[in-house]
This record gives structure tokens, C-alpha cells and sequence, in this order.
């Protein structure tokens, strides 16, 4: 049986919200094996995602949130991988539609719900706050393998190394945030690692002790 795995893509371009824009570097993380994959956020440029996969079947791409710069090479992406399916929260999509007019994603996401890839189950946190219909992904480790794997978090903007994710710009709300990482993410395993919309990987265990600090600081 094909060993899963976690890979990792990164891309360039603009961040639009509120009449400004911001160069960002986003990361593109693939969950899979070596006949199929998941795609969490397609950012920017469909072309090196696709080049990521290979020959492999996309069974979905998984949107954490509606913001440009995590979806515009969805579309491209889902033509390219025969018509696999865009997942996001309903929630975010009213940020969907400041980027596709003309086009809606497939799969509608919800807290709870499970998503099978390479034989392994996912599941959805909703986890509003950075925007409303914010999502992250819990991959559960491998604890029957010889030295037990943590669970990994794929939490697009919710939560960085070194704090929340922003607020204070339109559809944002930091109590919600706050609220939804103490709630969902903070009550994981420390030892999970949390992959990030942007930058370096961080760790439940790393992050968590400083939650009253960022509530003090208020973002």
C-alpha cells in the first residue's frame, strides 16, 4: 500500500481586501499518495500545483477561506484536474465571488464533516474569526507506525507561528477568532503541528501558552 503524505507547494502574488494590496508568499499543501491527492488551498498559479501532483487524481480542493489570494488558481486547478471538486465553507462565499463572477464552487464544507483521501478520513473544523466561513483540517497521525506520527492541523490563516491570524479588516472578528482557536485548535494534542496559510509551521504546544497575551495585545 502507498505510504501518505504531506507535501509542500509555496507561490506568489497579491493579497486584495478592503482597496489594498500586499505581495504574500501562500503555501499549497497536498495530502495523498501516489495515485491520489487532496489540494488545500490553491493560491495564485495553477501551473506548479499541477506539476506538484503530477499524474495523480485530485479528489478535491479544499479551500480554508474565501480570500483571494487562497483561491484564484482554483478554478484553473479544477479545469486542469478534470473537474475536481472546489470545497468552502458557505460562509466565505460572498469573498468568493469578489474574485469568480461567473463561477461557484462544488462542495459545500461543515464543521464535523469527514473527507477520505489515500484511505485516510479528515475532518473539518469550522473556525471563523480571520474570516466567516474560515475552515481547518485535521489529518491524524500514523499511531501504528514504528515511531507514532503527531496530527497535523492544516489551519490556512487561523493560526500562525507566533500568534492569530489577522483581524480588523471587513468580515473579520478577533473575540471569534480567539474563540475558535481556544475552542477548536487549543484543545488538540500539543504535539500537533499546525501547517499555515503563510510562513513556517508551528506546533499546538508552542502556540497555545501564549493565548492570553494575544488577548491582552487584542490581535
Amino acid at each position: 500500500m502507498a505510504q501518505l503524505r504531506v507535501e509542500h507547494v509555496v507561490t506568489s502574488g497579491l493579497f486584495s481586501i478592503d482597496g489594498e494590496d500586499f505581495q504574500v508568499d501562500n503555501n499549497i499543501w497536498l495530502i495523498g499518495d501516489d495515485h491520489e491527492v487532496l489540494v488545500i488551498d490553491a493560491a495564485h498559479d495553477a501551473a506548479p500545483i499541477t506539476d506538484a501532483v503530477g499524474g495523480r487524481k485530485v479528489v478535491g480542493i479544499f479551500c480554508t477561506h474565501g480570500h483571494n489570494d487562497h483561491i484564484n488558481a482554483a478554478c484553473a486547478l479544477r479545469t486542469a484536474s478534470n473537474d475536481a471538486p472546489i470545497m468552502l465553507h458557505p460562509a466565505d462565499e460572498m469573498l468568493w465571488r469578489h474574485v469568480y463572477a461567473d463561477a461557484l464552487p462544488d462542495t459545500p464544507l461543515s464543521h464535523g464533516q469527514t473527507l477520505r483521501v489515500a484511505g485516510t478520513t479528515l475532518r473539518v473544523l469550522h473556525t471563523p474569526g480571520h474570516s466567516p466561513g474560515g475552515v481547518c483540517l485535521l489529518l491524524p497521525g500514523e499511531i501504528a507506525a514504528p515511531t507514532p506520527e503527531p496530527d497535523r492541523v492544516f489551519g490556512g490563516d487561523t493560526l500562525f507561528n507566533g500568534g492569530p491570524g489577522a483581524t480588523g479588516r471587513s468580515n473579520s472578528s478577533f473575540p471569534a477568532l480567539i474563540d475558535s482557536i481556544e475552542r477548536e485548535l487549543f484543545t488538540l494534542d500539543g504535539r500537533t503541528i499546525v501547517h499555515t496559510g503563510h510562513g513556517d509551521s508551528t506546533t499546538i504546544g508552542a502556540e497555545s501558552p501564549h493565548l492570553q497575551e494575544w488577548i491582552a495585545r487584542g490581535h
